[in-house]
């Protein structure tokens, strides 16, 4: 392909889900309320938090830094793909595709980061419950909650760059609704092997040292709560992990099926489908998952709701 022909691409056309207009303004209906609930359930639970002297925590200091994670997620993704759904103009600018890529990698890696985090937590709270306050104290919280975010600000500069380098060529349609990186890649008629590598690599090492930590963590939390000798006692300290176990559950399965899978020439139907799940609907569940299954949530809220005028 020439290069006249790959230098004229300056944006891209997100064909989106449907071409259906009614299929269209009933998601439109549906993400819309979606989008709603995430933002106003998650920013509640972000100033629950942080008014609730019982909940100043590391636990819920890492859980408001996952909701505040959701926020951002579902922003970048949900509002465009809202306008698209109503308009017959989809197209988003080069610079544009670039800087939502951008976010998408930086909070998509500090939210595994901050899982990994809040499993570390719960390891230290259960297993060595006598440091607990000296190991997560608030300067060591603020330093994981910062090594988060720094590990997703270094993959979205190495991945953003090197797509920035890529030459694309027509036509510039993109098999999605957001500019994810596979359909970017797709898109590419320069070798894209540099950026193929820094993808695998920042993302798999991402994905591979919080796993590891989440599983680390929980086997020898598994180990400590089977040595409780009370029933009672395993009730209550399982109950402290298990929001977080279905969190972790949800994401990193949508996540690993989405971007782990050995083709992509699945369907793509199905390809999206999973991608909403977790950029749309998995931010929505996280603060229900944390307040219908968290006893001292529900109390705080309660207290407040009881003190409001």
């Amino acid at each position: 392909v020439s290069m006249e022909n790959s230098s004229a691409v300056t944006e891209f056309i997100l064909l989106g889900m449907t071409d259906n207009p009614w299929l269209a303004v009933l998601l439109f209906g549906v993400f819309f309320i979606v989008y709603i609930i995430t933002v106003m359930g998650n920013m509640c639970l972000v100033i629950l938090i942080r008014i609730s002297s019982r909940l100043h925590t590391p636990m819920y200091f890492f859980l408001s830094n996952l909701s505040f994670l959701d926020v951002c997620f579902s922003s970048i993704t949900t509002p465009k793909t809202l306008a698209n759904l109503l308009s017959q103009l989809r197209e988003v600018s080069f610079l544009g595709c670039m800087a939502q890529m951008g976010l998408f990698i930086i909070f998509a890696s500090a939210e595994c980061n901050v899982l990994a985090s809040m499993a570390y937590d719960r390891y230290t709270a259960i297993c060595h419950p006598l440091f607990y306050h000296v190991t997560m104290s608030r300067f060591h919280c603020l330093l994981l909650v910062a090594g988060c975010y720094l590990g997703g600000l270094v993959n979205m500069v190495a991945v953003t760059t090197s797509m920035t380098q890529l030459s694309f060529c027509q036509p510039r349609t993109l098999q999605h609704f957001f500019c994810d990186i596979p359909p970017l890649l797709a898109l590419a008629c320069s070798d894209p092997w540099l950026t193929q590598i820094l993808v695998v690599g920042c993302g798999g090492f991402t994905l591979v040292t919080s796993i590891v930590v989440i599983l680390i963590s929980y086997v020898y939390i598994i180990l400590t709560i089977l040595g409780i000798p009370s029933a009672s006692g395993k009730q209550k300290a399982f109950s402290t992990c298990a929001s977080h176990l279905t969190a972790v559950s949800l994401y990193y399965g949508t996540t690993m099926y989405t971007y782990l899978q050995p083709s992509r020439h699945g369907s793509q139907a199905g390809n999206q489908m999973v991608s909403v799940f977790y950029t749309m609907m998995i931010p929505m569940l996280n603060p229900l998952i944390y307040s219908l299954r968290n006893e001292e949530v529900k109390v705080a809220l309660q207290k407040i709701l009881r003190n409001s005028p």
